[in-house]
């Protein structure tokens, strides 16, 4: 079974087609998609796939976190310190 909640471009969409409906892959439980909002065609016609709306964050866990982390990142922000969810920390002034 594969699963992909994180980002739809690191998976290559016709060659998971290609490995359902040949049956080397059992199933798939996708959130996003390679070339989203499109969603292939061929997706909707396997009785072996099962789509999100790109909403696999929409719990009340991971929802708090992400408030929790923008709290964490003004506060450092505010206080001079490069904040800690920076991911391009090279651009931020060579501070960090």
């Amino acid at each position: 079974i594969f699963i992909n909640t994180a980002r739809g471009k690191i998976v290559d969409e016709k060659a998971l087609i290609k490995a359902l409906k040949e049956k080397r892959i059992y199933g798939a439980g996708l959130d996003v998609f390679e070339f989203e909002p499109q969603v292939s065609e061929e997706l909707f016609e396997l009785d072996n796939v099962v789509m999100l709306p790109h909403i696999g964050s929409a719990t009340v866990e991971a929802r708090t976190r992400m408030a929790e982390l923008v709290i964490e990142n003004l506060k450092a922000f505010f206080s001079g310190r490069v904040p800690p969810a920076v991911v391009n920390k090279e651009v931020y002034g060579g501070q960090g």
